[in-house]
């Protein structure tokens, strides 16, 4: 049973009352009455949530000294988890203009440190330490979503600092916390978002910056109140593959923390939330410019991904040297290489049925 005094003790009050503690109330009431955690889960989770609000009074700290806000322009991949966002963000990294969030500046971001220093190595060596650990609690993670130290990580970690993120969803069935994510105001977390990007250009400001995320899919208004000079590159897959993969991912990282994972329910729950995303692009993105706005398919993007990223970068007027394209090139060789895990799913493990998928999320 998590306990609210247990998990705020040692933070700040300040921190716990400004605009989180709705968010904090609901999730901690939602993973005790739904989340079935073995006493493994209900520590990582308290560990979890304890954490994102140390980093949260830490970055607020440092935020306050900062003489400007303004934050350097972000590209944004987008698209229903399992569409190909993670390959496409991977791609775009290779290019040293766009920054992205590394995991261990995620896990442990203040105070500051300069690159390649000891201090910055301990930082790696700690994210290492987590990563170990989790990998012996979900064995499969790694072959489902390859985390590493220094790669770059998508968001939903910096949208936990307000405690509005999907990543406590994948950890314990919480669908009371779903709801509440779906209808609670998500400019929240793209405030906390926006502070911890200003805080790490202190290190190092780029050109761009690369960002990912799958539940950004929905949300395209309250980034652009933050990033009003967003670009987004939104990758469409048939959701009768991108959703069992999810169902199946979520369910393998839960195993690490409850003995219990209803199948069927997770399809149901997962299915209604991302339809419920995928409806708020679809009236959202129609007010955005069509110079910063580029919708693709996933096929093309396996099929020659290294033409597509020369139609993103024509597309948006980036340069793009050759450097970058054989950086580029590399990583889809090296890739196409390594030995793919096979996943076994359907849409019929996790109650689903092809028709009303493709009628909920508009595919056709």
């Amino acid at each position: 049973m998590l306990e609210k005094s247990n998990i705020v003790l040692g933070v700040e009050q300040e921190i716990v009352d400004t605009d989180c503690e709705e968010a904090l109330d609901v999730l901690i009431e939602s993973i005790n009455k739904e989340g079935n955690l073995t006493y493994f889960g209900e520590l990582a989770a308290q560990y979890q949530i304890r954490q994102h609000l140390n980093n949260r009074s830490l970055i607020q700290k440092t935020y306050k000294t900062l003489d400007s806000q303004k934050v350097s322009k972000p590209i944004i991949v987008i698209g229903l988890p399992r569409s190909g966002t993670t390959f496409l963000f991977n791609l775009l990294s290779k290019d040293e203009s766009n920054r992205s969030p590394l995991f261990w500046e995620m896990m442990k971001p203040l105070p500051l440190v300069k690159k390649d220093s000891i201090s910055e190595l301990s930082r790696v060596i700690r994210s290492d330490a987590i990563l170990f650990f989790k990998e012996r609690f979900i064995p499969k993670l790694d072959d489902l979503h390859r985390i590493r130290s220094k790669s770059p990580e998508e968001c939903l970690l910096i949208k936990a600092f307000a405690l509005q993120s999907i990543l406590y969803f994948y950890m314990a069935n919480t669908p009371s916390y779903l709801d509440y994510l779906s209808k609670s105001d998500s400019r929240v977390s793209y405030k906390w978002h926006h502070k911890f990007r200003r805080v790490l250009e202190e290190t190092h400001k780029p050109e761009r910056w690369l960002l990912k995320d799958p539940s950004h899919l929905g949300n395209l208004e309250e980034i652009l109140s933050f990033y009003p000079d967003a670009c987004f590159i939104h990758i469409c897959r048939d959701p009768a593959e991108t959703l069992p993969s999810i169902c199946s991912l979520t369910s393998q990282v839960r195993k690490g923390f409850t003995d219990s994972v209803d199948l069927k329910d997770l399809g149901t729950r997962s299915l209604e939330f991302w339809s419920s995303s995928n409806s708020k692009n679809e009236a959202q993105k129609q007010k955005i410019p069509s110079e910063s706005y580029m919708q693709i398919q996933y096929t093309d993007l396996v099929n020659d991904p290294i033409n597509l990223i020369q139609d993103i970068y024509t597309k948006f007027q980036f340069p793009l040297n050759e450097i970058t394209l054989e950086k580029m090139n590399n990583y889809v060789e090296e890739g196409s290489k390594e030995a793919k895990a096979k996943h076994d799913y359907s849409l019929e493990d996790y109650g689903l049925d092809l028709q009303d998928v493709h009628n909920k999320l508009n595919f056709s």
